[in-house]
């Protein structure tokens, strides 16, 4: 898949194969575009935690919040679509500098393109409770759990449509329970000078 196709791909997917396992060896290529990403200061504050095993990944979905655009019998994902692989990203709120989100979104845009590039869906969630999550996967003090990541082989398409800037940015369900995903045009969120 060439770059272009590859990012319109990579969209977020709610609905997964849960009876196919993503292997190991596209685990760890996964995880091995951690290194890749770009971060400020070169502070490399961020730490991950691979969550592999099936019932700590269901204890992940059951603490989770999907689809906030839809109501929630729609959006999440069913038994049968569920992940079946979540990486959570922790922050060490000690070493995070004023560019706070920047770090994550680019270690988060490797790690979903390098699944994408595989034909593995992700969604990026982050109504997560740091609570929770401490209970689950039992880390250090000084980091906060803020965003998971959901994978798997999607059940469903997620596709792009062009909306103006006055329509409605809600993603929606369309009648074959396929995800349609509204996009302002480029000419009309970017100024040329």
């Amino acid at each position: 898949m060439n770059l272009q196709n590859l990012l319109e791909w990579r969209r977020s997917y709610r609905k997964f194969d849960e009876s196919r396992l993503i292997s190991k060896n596209d685990i760890d290529e996964i995880l091995n575009s951690i290194k890749f990403a770009s971060c400020a200061n070169n502070r490399q504050y961020l730490r991950f935690i691979s969550v592999e095993n099936k019932d700590k990944v269901l204890e992940i979905f059951d603490n989770t919040k999907w689809a906030a655009s839809l109501p929630n019998n729609i959006g999440r994902p069913k038994e049968g679509e569920r992940p079946v692989y979540f990486i959570a990203i922790l922050s060490d709120e000690a070493k995070k500098l004023r560019f706070n989100g920047l770090d994550e979104g680019l270690v988060i845009s490797n790690l979903t393109l390098t699944a994408a590039e595989k034909g593995i869906g992700s969604c990026i969630i982050g109504s997560v409770n740091d609570k929770k999550m401490r209970e689950i996967l039992n880390y250090k003090d000084n980091y906060s759990c803020e965003v998971v990541i959901a994978f798997g082989y999607p059940k469903v398409k997620s596709t792009i449509k062009e909306i103006d800037l006055e329509e409605d940015q809600s993603y929606y369900l369309d009648e074959d329970g396929n995800y349609l995903v509204p996009k302002y045009k480029k000419d009309d969120i970017v100024r040329r000078i």
